[in-house]
């Protein structure tokens, strides 16, 4: 992957010192460095106990809308409450057809403004964070688990997320992601189907429809604390090793 001055300042801001060799980049020194290639997973789905079954089992393998169907359904969607205050629904952007796929939470203020998740302070954080895994923005998909922005950016209540889950279900469908990185408390407790507190989500590969899915901080949260970036760069380092795992 191509050495860039963006990806080195994320590992900076993080304080992980990088050293480049003439043959290497920079990237690619961090990764040496990690010598921990085995990768703890939650059990993928086939073998599954009878008391697991219900975080896997989420039902999204066959879509039965199109794109232009879906995002016309959730603009028109008024299945909850929050369709009375929104400016606009949030339906998701990026590459359709993405390997990646990183779910958050809930829009925010500019979201519902601009119609588009991770944009402001936190967005910028999220860019960074995907130019360090060596990949762009635009070569994500990125959607939330709620499509519409509860009042005060409160979180969302369990009968909203409830409401809007088919269409996120939906979108993972159509997309056929490789790997589901899960950003935020109420996006992993959601796709995952438990109360689980984050701090001991991550840490590990956990699945959602047979696809790798690894939890991590929101921006939001990294920008007030900033000395979780570095546990949120081994959740990257997890989700690399899982997607590198998933592709042989």
């Amino acid at each position: 992957m191509p050495c860039d001055k963006r990806r080195l300042s994320y590992l900076d801001a993080m304080g992980i010192r990088v050293w480049v060799p003439r043959r290497q980049t920079a990237f690619d020194q961090v990764e040496a460095t990690d010598h921990s290639d085995a990768v703890v997973v939650d059990d993928p789905g086939p073998e599954l106990s009878e008391a697991d079954t219900a975080t896997a089992d989420t039902g999204v393998s066959c879509p039965s809308l199109d794109w232009e169907e879906l995002e016309a359904r959730v603009a028109g969607c008024t299945a909850c409450p929050l369709h009375q205050g929104r400016t606009q629904t949030v339906f998701g952007v990026g590459n359709r057809a993405a390997d990646w796929m990183v779910i958050g939470e809930a829009p925010g203020e500019q979201e519902d403004l601009q119609g588009e998740p991770f944009v402001g302070r936190a967005g910028q954080l999220l860019n960074e964070m995907i130019w360090a895994i060596g990949l762009q923005r635009e070569a994500v998909y990125i959607a939330n688990v709620i499509k519409c922005r509860p009042p005060g950016n409160r979180d969302p209540a369990p009968e909203e997320t409830a409401a809007c889950e088919h269409f996120l279900k939906q979108q993972v469908a159509l997309i056929k992601p490789k790997i589901i990185l899960a950003v935020g408390r109420i996006a992993a407790q959601n796709l995952l189907k438990t109360g689980t507190p984050i701090g001991k989500l991550r840490g590990r590969v956990h699945y959602y429809d047979q696809i790798p899915l690894v939890v991590t901080y929101h921006p939001a949260y990294l920008l007030r604390s900033q000395t979780e970036k570095r546990r949120a760069w081994e959740d990257l380092k997890l989700a690399m090793r899982a997607f590198r795992q998933q592709n042989r």
